[in-house]
């Protein structure tokens, strides 16, 4: 069995001790960005799975809106991510 060369490390364990991998991250061709894949992209980078500019290159996302999602997460968790939900908890 051979691996494909990555950068970073292929897996790490989340505080909850679940383990994240680069095969739980979203598809490179994402089009469709909902609010579970949003989440995986953050956990990926503030874990350490991949950094942000790499997440950014990857994705084809701005930095603003990165930075959006992780202050959704921080603030709110989760479901701040839904699109039905950013009226809810957009900031003023």
């Amino acid at each position: 069995m051979y691996l494909k060369k990555v950068d970073g490390p292929r897996a790490v364990t989340l505080p909850d001790g679940t383990v994240l991998t680069q095969a739980d991250m979203p598809p490179v061709n994402t089009r469709r960005w909902v609010a579970s894949r949003k989440a995986a992209v953050v956990r990926g980078v503030l874990y350490g799975l991949m950094t942000q500019e790499a997440a950014l290159e990857r994705y084809g996302i701005s930095a603003e809106e990165f930075t959006e999602w992780v202050r959704a997460v921080s603030e709110h968790g989760e479901d701040a991510l839904k699109a039905t939900s950013v009226q809810k908890y957009r900031q003023l």
